[in-house]
């Protein structure tokens, strides 16, 4: 399964956003309003909740400066991957989408499509706190 989030404009330079979200403390500003739980495990790895789903744990898994940040789920039950793609527009602006794509079986798929499309749109939406 493969999502996408919308591509959002933000009024900070690609590198300045890229090491915002490279501090993992900072997702916990771009997190929906109904969060339930959220927790900085170690340096690059965090879980949060959100009420009515299961906890997910992620980890940054691959770093590319000043334009990729590959974040993976840390547990095997729910294999996925979560990429930021930051675009550099001009020394103080940048654009960001957050590309999701994960394995799951069919039922699954449905069950948890509405969320996540959900949750990474505000992610995005979101970039404007940081």
């Amino acid at each position: 399964m493969n999502l996408k989030s919308p591509k959002v404009t933000v009024e900070k330079s690609a590198q300045e956003l890229f090491n915002l979200l490279t501090d993992v403390h900072n997702f916990k500003k771009l997190m929906p309003e109904n969060i339930a739980k959220f927790e900085v495990v170690e340096n690059e790895s965090f879980i949060f909740g959100l009420k009515g789903m299961p906890e997910i744990h992620l980890k940054i898994k691959e770093k590319t400066a000043p334009n990729k940040i590959v974040l993976v789920a840390a547990s095997g039950k729910l294999p996925f991957t979560l990429v930021a793609n930051i675009d550099s527009i001009s020394d103080n602006s940048s654009a960001i989408k957050f590309d999701f794509e994960g394995e799951f079986n069919a039922m699954m798929a449905m069950m948890v499509k509405g969320p996540i499309s959900k949750l990474i749109e505000t992610l995005a939406g979101n970039m404007g706190k940081l």
